[in-house]
């Protein structure tokens, strides 16, 4: 097969997953999505129920398609899984669901060879990597956790509050996530956030807008990877005050990490111990990408890269990594925009390639107008999670 027939396979069909299709078409190549899932919504469907966006629906859309109702509210989960869908049936592209890529490997011609969980080997023309990292979340390891008899998970195993009534509960982490989990358990149960060292919040508002809104008039949502690395250094939890209020009324109390687990509970920094029912780890998550391992396209599982572009393997991109190339990456509103810029690499390396209509594009409902196709040289407007 040359490159005229030849794909670019999208691993992952999420939100990155379906930022690259839509790129894939404008650029003029034809794009495949393989998804492990059922259905191409990502992970958003196994988030904890009660989750909304931390930026309003005018901030949380890819490209040629906006939410739907109240541009200012903050969509559900499951308005996010039913965005996703409906961009997912606009797009018009092959996306094949419950396939699962166990390996990459080097083709002809330049090219690759994907494998996936049922035997099938595809050539593709290129490989974008955009399976995310919440299939792979990072549970540290602490003295006496082996022993430790009690409720132990990650926050990607978390859904609801109700089976923690009345417990004892630790949630550790000092992100979104960990505060956010932490309140709502509050009301069922009795709960400390530990964290190495105190939350810092933003304010969720700034002079009567949202923080999304100064976000992008302001430039800062596009600051290169470098600058952003160096004004963000620790976590930091959106707040209209509430979470801030929990935590120095002691209504969310907060506590130096513990050292140490026991086999019915804690050890804390000042030596005292907690029997605790429960610990809930919101320490976040890492590149999950093994498949790429047979090409030696991964350093300690994180990708070699710039920019989401492969240093190591021309045609190997990168879509959805923290930081990729600015502080929205890894969201709604910015996959868009760098899901423009790799693809635009790959269509100028790929010498012959099809030709498509450019009419099958996203569209919004007749209640909807929906934006212009992106390119690779105009960024567009988006949110994230």
């Amino acid at each position: 097969m040359n490159d005229q027939v030849n794909p670019v396979i999208i691993v992952g069909g999420g939100q990155s997953g379906l930022a690259a299709a839509r790129a894939a078409l404008d650029a003029g190549l034809r794009p495949v999505v393989l998804h492990s899932g059922a259905e191409p919504v990502g992970s958003w469907p196994d988030y904890y129920d009660s989750l909304t966006l931390f930026s309003p629906a005018r901030y949380s859309t890819l490209p040629g398609m906006p939410f739907d109702g109240d541009p200012d509210r903050y969509p559900h989960r499951n308005e996010v899984v039913d965005y996703l869908r409906r961009y997912a049936d606009a797009l018009d592209v092959e996306i094949r669901t419950r396939t699962r890529v166990v390996a990459v490997r080097p083709g002809d011609s330049g090219g690759y060879l994907v494998e996936t969980d049922a035997g099938d080997e595809l050539s593709a023309v290129g490989v974008v990597a955009a399976t995310g990292s919440f299939g792979n979340p990072y549970l540290p390891i602490l003295p006496g956790q082996s022993e430790y008899a009690g409720d132990l998970r990650h926050v990607a195993q978390y859904r609801r509050p109700e089976p923690c009534d009345g417990k004892r509960v630790v949630v550790v982490g000092a992100g979104n996530s960990a505060v956010q989990v932490a309140y709502e358990l509050t009301k069922h149960a009795r709960v400390t956030l530990a964290t190495r060292e105190p939350v810092r919040f933003l304010p969720q508002r700034i002079r009567g807008r949202d923080l999304h809104h100064w976000l992008r008039v302001t430039g800062a949502d596009r600051l290169p990877r470098p600058v952003v690395t160096r004004l963000i250094r620790h976590a930091a939890v959106l707040d209209t005050g509430r979470y801030h209020d929990a935590i120095t009324s002691g209504e969310l109390p907060r506590r130096q990490m513990f050292t140490r687990f026991t086999a019915d509970g804690v050890v804390w920094s000042d030596g005292t111990t907690d029997a605790v029912d429960a610990v809930i780890f919101a320490t976040g998550y890492r590149p999950n990408l093994d498949y790429l391992a047979p090409l030696g396209a991964l350093d300690q599982g994180v990708p070699r890269q710039a920019g989401g572009i492969s240093t190591t393997h021309p045609g190997l991109l990168y879509l959805g990594l923290e930081f990729q190339r600015s502080f929205a990456s890894n969201t709604l509103r910015g996959v868009g925009r760098d899901a423009a810029h790799v693809m635009a690499t790959l269509a100028a390396r790929v010498d012959r390639r099809p030709r498509l209509s450019r009419q099958a594009r996203p569209t919004a409902s007749s209640a909807e107008r929906p934006t212009p196709p992106v390119h690779a040289d105009r960024a567009t407007d988006g949110a994230g999670e």
